[in-house]
Protein backbone atom coordinates (compact mmCIF):
# COMPACT_ATOMS: atom_id res chain seq x y z
CA UNK A 1 0.00 0.00 0.00
CA UNK A 2 2.83 2.34 0.59
CA UNK A 3 4.66 1.85 -2.21
CA UNK A 4 1.53 2.41 -4.30
CA UNK A 5 0.30 5.72 -2.31
CA UNK A 6 4.10 6.64 -3.59
CA UNK A 7 3.64 5.65 -7.19
CA UNK A 8 0.31 7.89 -7.03
CA UNK A 9 1.69 11.12 -5.47
CA UNK A 10 4.54 10.71 -8.07
CA UNK A 11 2.27 10.12 -11.06
CA UNK A 12 -0.21 12.78 -10.22
CA UNK A 13 2.05 15.60 -8.61
CA UNK A 14 5.68 14.93 -10.02
CA UNK A 15 5.83 18.00 -12.20
CA UNK A 16 5.51 20.72 -9.08
CA UNK A 17 8.27 18.80 -6.88
CA UNK A 18 11.42 20.86 -6.90
CA UNK A 19 13.42 20.40 -9.91
CA UNK A 20 16.61 22.23 -11.26
CA UNK A 21 16.34 25.38 -12.72
CA UNK A 22 12.84 25.51 -13.62
CA UNK A 23 11.51 28.43 -15.17
CA UNK A 24 8.63 29.93 -13.23
CA UNK A 25 4.88 30.00 -15.65
CA UNK A 26 5.10 33.94 -15.57
CA UNK A 27 8.43 33.88 -17.06
CA UNK A 28 7.41 31.05 -19.57
CA UNK A 29 5.07 33.15 -20.78
CA UNK A 30 6.74 36.45 -21.75
CA UNK A 31 9.59 34.59 -22.49
CA UNK A 32 7.93 31.79 -24.38
CA UNK A 33 8.27 33.56 -28.06
CA UNK A 34 12.73 33.94 -27.66
CA UNK A 35 13.13 30.59 -26.30
CA UNK A 36 11.26 29.34 -29.45
CA UNK A 37 13.08 31.40 -32.13
CA UNK A 38 16.09 30.19 -30.44
CA UNK A 39 15.75 26.65 -29.80
CA UNK A 40 13.62 25.71 -32.72
CA UNK A 41 16.49 27.86 -35.22
CA UNK A 42 16.11 26.03 -38.48
CA UNK A 43 17.34 28.16 -41.26
CA UNK A 44 15.06 28.83 -43.78
CA UNK A 45 16.57 28.08 -46.77
CA UNK A 46 19.33 25.91 -44.97
CA UNK A 47 19.20 22.65 -43.97
CA UNK A 48 17.85 21.12 -40.63
CA UNK A 49 18.17 18.31 -38.17
CA UNK A 50 18.42 14.99 -39.15
CA UNK A 51 15.16 13.85 -37.52
CA UNK A 52 15.59 10.67 -36.48
CA UNK A 53 18.09 8.21 -34.52
CA UNK A 54 19.56 8.10 -31.17
CA UNK A 55 18.66 5.72 -28.58
CA UNK A 56 15.54 3.25 -30.04
CA UNK A 57 12.35 2.05 -28.20
CA UNK A 58 9.88 -1.27 -28.19
CA UNK A 59 7.46 0.60 -29.96
CA UNK A 60 3.96 1.15 -28.66
CA UNK A 61 3.11 -2.27 -27.39
CA UNK A 62 5.23 -0.95 -24.13
CA UNK A 63 8.78 -1.58 -22.67
CA UNK A 64 10.80 -3.20 -20.24
CA UNK A 65 10.15 -3.26 -16.83
CA UNK A 66 13.46 -2.24 -15.77
CA UNK A 67 14.43 -0.50 -18.46
CA UNK A 68 17.21 2.01 -18.27
CA UNK A 69 18.68 2.80 -21.70
CA UNK A 70 22.24 4.31 -21.25
CA UNK A 71 24.71 6.67 -23.50
CA UNK A 72 22.53 8.47 -26.22
CA UNK A 73 24.13 9.49 -29.00
CA UNK A 74 22.21 12.49 -30.51
CA UNK A 75 22.40 13.09 -34.24
CA UNK A 76 23.95 16.47 -35.33
CA UNK A 77 21.22 18.57 -36.94
CA UNK A 78 21.14 21.13 -39.85
CA UNK A 79 21.86 18.25 -42.22
CA UNK A 80 20.79 18.28 -46.06
CA UNK A 81 19.01 15.21 -47.05
CA UNK A 82 19.40 14.43 -50.91
CA UNK A 83 18.79 11.81 -53.66
CA UNK A 84 19.25 10.92 -57.08
CA UNK A 85 18.12 8.58 -60.00
CA UNK A 86 17.59 8.60 -63.61
CA UNK A 87 18.95 12.20 -64.08
CA UNK A 88 16.79 13.53 -61.62
CA UNK A 89 18.04 14.96 -58.23
CA UNK A 90 15.98 15.95 -55.23
CA UNK A 91 17.61 17.75 -51.83
CA UNK A 92 15.98 19.58 -48.71
CA UNK A 93 16.45 19.94 -44.80
CA UNK A 94 16.16 16.25 -42.98
CA UNK A 95 13.90 18.47 -40.15
CA UNK A 96 11.21 20.53 -40.89
CA UNK A 97 9.03 23.25 -37.90
CA UNK A 98 4.92 22.93 -38.54
CA UNK A 99 4.03 25.41 -40.57
CA UNK A 100 7.40 26.69 -41.62
CA UNK A 101 8.24 26.67 -45.15
CA UNK A 102 9.93 23.73 -46.40
CA UNK A 103 12.18 24.36 -49.44
CA UNK A 104 12.76 21.60 -51.78
CA UNK A 105 15.41 22.36 -54.94
CA UNK A 106 16.45 19.75 -57.39
CA UNK A 107 16.90 19.01 -61.29
CA UNK A 108 15.04 17.67 -63.56
CA UNK A 109 16.24 15.89 -67.36
CA UNK A 110 15.30 16.86 -70.37
CA UNK A 111 12.65 19.12 -68.96
CA UNK A 112 11.70 22.63 -70.66
CA UNK A 113 12.02 25.86 -68.84
CA UNK A 114 8.51 26.87 -67.38
CA UNK A 115 7.36 23.27 -66.68
CA UNK A 116 5.58 22.47 -63.67
CA UNK A 117 6.96 20.42 -60.99
CA UNK A 118 4.69 19.16 -58.21
CA UNK A 119 6.07 17.94 -54.78
CA UNK A 120 4.60 15.31 -53.51
CA UNK A 121 4.59 13.82 -50.14
CA UNK A 122 3.45 9.90 -48.48
CA UNK A 123 3.05 8.72 -45.02
CA UNK A 124 0.74 7.91 -42.58
CA UNK A 125 -1.05 11.35 -42.83
CA UNK A 126 -1.54 11.25 -46.53
CA UNK A 127 -2.91 7.62 -45.83
CA UNK A 128 0.21 6.03 -47.60
CA UNK A 129 -0.37 7.58 -51.04
CA UNK A 130 1.45 10.09 -52.77
CA UNK A 131 -0.09 13.74 -52.18
CA UNK A 132 0.96 16.89 -54.09
CA UNK A 133 1.96 19.69 -51.15
CA UNK A 134 3.50 22.55 -53.10
CA UNK A 135 4.59 23.32 -56.75
CA UNK A 136 7.53 24.82 -59.28
CA UNK A 137 8.35 25.83 -62.08
CA UNK A 138 11.95 24.31 -63.96
CA UNK A 139 14.46 26.52 -64.89
CA UNK A 140 16.48 27.02 -68.08
CA UNK A 141 19.41 25.42 -66.69
CA UNK A 142 16.67 22.10 -65.52
CA UNK A 143 16.51 23.41 -61.94
CA UNK A 144 13.57 23.87 -59.66
CA UNK A 145 13.00 25.11 -56.19
CA UNK A 146 9.43 24.61 -54.24
CA UNK A 147 8.26 25.76 -51.24
CA UNK A 148 6.03 22.76 -48.78
CA UNK A 149 4.32 25.24 -45.58
CA UNK A 150 4.40 21.82 -43.59
CA UNK A 151 0.59 21.01 -42.38
CA UNK A 152 1.39 18.14 -40.71
CA UNK A 153 3.76 16.66 -38.09
CA UNK A 154 5.47 13.07 -38.89
CA UNK A 155 8.17 11.22 -40.97
CA UNK A 156 7.37 11.55 -44.72
CA UNK A 157 8.78 10.91 -48.04
CA UNK A 158 9.43 13.73 -50.18
CA UNK A 159 9.39 13.54 -54.11
CA UNK A 160 9.46 15.97 -57.08
CA UNK A 161 7.01 15.06 -60.21
CA UNK A 162 7.05 16.53 -63.68
CA UNK A 163 3.82 18.08 -64.53
CA UNK A 164 0.85 18.74 -63.02
CA UNK A 165 -1.04 17.35 -59.97
CA UNK A 166 -1.87 13.81 -60.68
CA UNK A 167 0.14 13.19 -63.39
CA UNK A 168 2.53 10.72 -61.83
CA UNK A 169 2.92 7.49 -63.89
CA UNK A 170 3.54 4.15 -62.89
CA UNK A 171 7.57 5.07 -63.48
CA UNK A 172 7.00 7.67 -60.88
CA UNK A 173 7.35 5.06 -58.63
CA UNK A 174 10.97 4.27 -59.07
CA UNK A 175 11.77 8.85 -58.59
CA UNK A 176 14.49 9.65 -56.10
CA UNK A 177 12.61 10.31 -52.68
CA UNK A 178 14.29 11.70 -49.37
CA UNK A 179 12.91 11.27 -45.78
CA UNK A 180 11.89 14.17 -43.68
CA UNK A 181 10.70 14.80 -40.05
CA UNK A 182 8.44 17.39 -39.39
CA UNK A 183 8.52 18.44 -35.64
CA UNK A 184 5.16 20.47 -33.42
CA UNK A 185 6.93 23.23 -31.39
CA UNK A 186 5.89 22.38 -27.68
CA UNK A 187 6.79 22.91 -24.52
CA UNK A 188 8.91 20.50 -22.57
CA UNK A 189 10.43 20.02 -18.19
CA UNK A 190 12.61 18.00 -17.01
CA UNK A 191 12.41 15.75 -13.99
CA UNK A 192 13.99 13.05 -11.69
CA UNK A 193 15.91 14.47 -8.79
CA UNK A 194 13.67 12.89 -5.81
CA UNK A 195 12.38 10.07 -8.07
CA UNK A 196 15.53 8.19 -8.58
CA UNK A 197 15.03 4.50 -7.61
CA UNK A 198 10.79 4.75 -7.99
CA UNK A 199 8.78 2.80 -10.64
CA UNK A 200 7.76 5.43 -13.38
CA UNK A 201 3.73 4.67 -14.28
CA UNK A 202 5.37 2.65 -17.35
CA UNK A 203 6.99 0.52 -15.30
CA UNK A 204 10.82 1.80 -15.41
CA UNK A 205 12.69 2.39 -12.51
CA UNK A 206 13.64 5.72 -13.44
CA UNK A 207 17.39 6.51 -12.42
CA UNK A 208 20.19 8.92 -13.55
CA UNK A 209 20.94 7.31 -16.41
CA UNK A 210 17.17 6.32 -17.12
CA UNK A 211 16.53 8.11 -21.30
CA UNK A 212 13.15 8.85 -22.27
CA UNK A 213 10.00 10.89 -21.88
CA UNK A 214 6.77 11.55 -20.04
CA UNK A 215 3.50 12.33 -21.61
CA UNK A 216 -0.20 12.25 -20.41
CA UNK A 217 -1.50 10.08 -23.60
CA UNK A 218 0.87 8.78 -25.64
CA UNK A 219 1.24 4.96 -24.64
CA UNK A 220 4.16 3.54 -22.89
CA UNK A 221 7.18 3.00 -25.48
CA UNK A 222 5.97 5.07 -28.31
CA UNK A 223 9.14 6.58 -29.86
CA UNK A 224 9.32 10.14 -29.75
CA UNK A 225 11.31 12.30 -31.97
CA UNK A 226 13.09 15.55 -30.10
CA UNK A 227 14.72 18.31 -31.73
CA UNK A 228 16.23 20.85 -29.66
CA UNK A 229 19.15 23.74 -30.70
CA UNK A 230 20.46 21.67 -33.92
CA UNK A 231 20.46 18.50 -32.30
CA UNK A 232 17.98 15.48 -32.62
CA UNK A 233 17.26 12.05 -30.44
CA UNK A 234 14.60 9.50 -30.92
CA UNK A 235 13.56 8.35 -27.06
CA UNK A 236 10.44 5.81 -25.88
CA UNK A 237 7.80 7.40 -23.48
CA UNK A 238 8.46 5.94 -20.10
CA UNK A 239 5.69 7.75 -17.68
CA UNK A 240 2.99 10.02 -17.51
CA UNK A 241 3.05 13.84 -17.30
CA UNK A 242 3.47 16.54 -17.30
CA UNK A 243 1.22 18.38 -15.29
CA UNK A 244 2.70 21.54 -14.94
CA UNK A 245 3.46 24.48 -16.99
CA UNK A 246 1.20 23.56 -19.63
CA UNK A 247 3.88 21.08 -20.56
CA UNK A 248 3.41 18.74 -23.06
CA UNK A 249 6.21 16.62 -22.58
CA UNK A 250 8.65 15.80 -19.25
CA UNK A 251 11.78 14.76 -20.31
CA UNK A 252 14.27 13.01 -17.62
CA UNK A 253 17.31 14.43 -16.53
CA UNK A 254 19.39 12.06 -18.66
CA UNK A 255 17.57 12.87 -22.30
CA UNK A 256 17.87 17.07 -21.47
CA UNK A 257 21.38 16.85 -20.33
CA UNK A 258 21.97 14.70 -23.81
CA UNK A 259 20.85 17.26 -25.34
CA UNK A 260 21.78 20.34 -23.72
CA UNK A 261 18.78 21.11 -22.30
CA UNK A 262 19.02 22.69 -19.18
CA UNK A 263 16.00 24.49 -17.56
CA UNK A 264 12.05 24.11 -18.95
CA UNK A 265 12.24 25.41 -22.79
CA UNK A 266 10.51 24.71 -26.14
CA UNK A 267 11.69 22.31 -28.62
CA UNK A 268 10.17 20.42 -31.15
CA UNK A 269 8.72 16.74 -30.85
CA UNK A 270 6.67 14.31 -32.98
CA UNK A 271 5.62 10.84 -31.76
CA UNK A 272 6.77 8.36 -34.68
CA UNK A 273 5.19 4.92 -35.77
CA UNK A 274 6.20 1.75 -33.31
CA UNK A 275 9.17 0.27 -35.02
CA UNK A 276 8.12 -3.12 -34.43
Amino acid sequence: MIHRAIAHVIGLRRAIASRPAIAPRRAIVYVAGAVLAAALAVPGLAAAASGGGGVGSSGGGGIAPNADQTGPVPQPGDITVSASGDGMTIATNASAILRRGLVVTGTLPSADAGQTVQIEVWGPKTKWIWAPVAAGVVAGDGSFSAVWRTNHIGRFSIRAVAGSPGAASASAAGLPAVTVTVYRPSLATLYGPGFYGHRTACGVILRRTTIGVANRTLPCGTPVAIYYQGQTLVVPVIDRGPYAHDADWDLTMATGRALGMETTAMLGAVSLPPTS
